[in-house]
């Protein structure tokens, strides 16, 4: 009876995460998909167009707050991230899209959104692997991977026919989605590696 009700008990054991593992990357893209053009939106509002150090680093902190707030909501409990996660994001976007924007002169072309999002997204990366180092095996593949996705967030916002001349602070919801999945994806990757047993 005892050996049934283990066997039993195996297999429930082994299935539950998958459930939780896919809600928790739909709840991700869904918190990504409401924070990037709502904060973004918002800060442009308030600071006006990218075409300055002020609005770049006052838009950059109040866009990386409103994206930082939301992705804690979720990692606060899946990797137990604090809220300095909110300030972290805030710092490296308000610094890393400061440093981007005036490295291209402010400028909106497509290889100039490619290196202002590389630079943002590499400080951005940075500051939110700081917290991530402790808590998450992927930690360091965050890092390396954050340049790159808003690199390609800002390239498909172009493609998909956004006037990105208007020097938004953040990406267009094509460019979220892509930002989304591709995250999602790797938070997923470094949750089922931190929850396998070592055994």
């Amino acid at each position: 009876m005892s050996a049934t009700s283990t066997a039993q008990a195996t297999p429930r054991a082994r299935e539950l995460p998958r459930p939780v593992r896919a809600k928790t990357f739909f709840i991700w893209v869904g918190l990504c998909l409401l924070a990037f053009p709502i904060a973004g939106e918002v800060a442009h509002a308030i600071v006006g167009p990218v075409d300055g150090v002020m609005p770049a680093l006052i838009g950059g902190a109040l866009t990386g707050a409103g994206i930082g707030f939301a992705q804690w909501l979720l990692l606060r409990r899946t990797i137990a991230v604090g809220p300095e996660w909110i300030a972290a994001t805030a710092a490296g976007l308000a610094v890393g899209l400061a440093l981007g924007a005036s490295v291209v002169g402010y400028e909106t072309t497509t290889s100039q959104l490619a290196i202002m999002g590389a630079i943002s997204g590499a400080f951005v990366g940075i500051a939110q692997g700081i917290f991530l180092r402790g808590t998450f095996s992927h930690w360091y593949v965050w890092v390396i991977a954050m340049p790159v996705l808003w690199t390609l967030g800002w390239l498909v916002t172009e493609a998909a026919g956004i006037h990105v001349e208007e020097q938004f602070i953040a990406f267009g919801l094509s460019g979220t989605l892509l930002f989304a999945i591709g995250s999602g994806l790797l938070l997923m990757a470094g949750l089922r590696r931190d929850q396998t047993p070592s055994s």
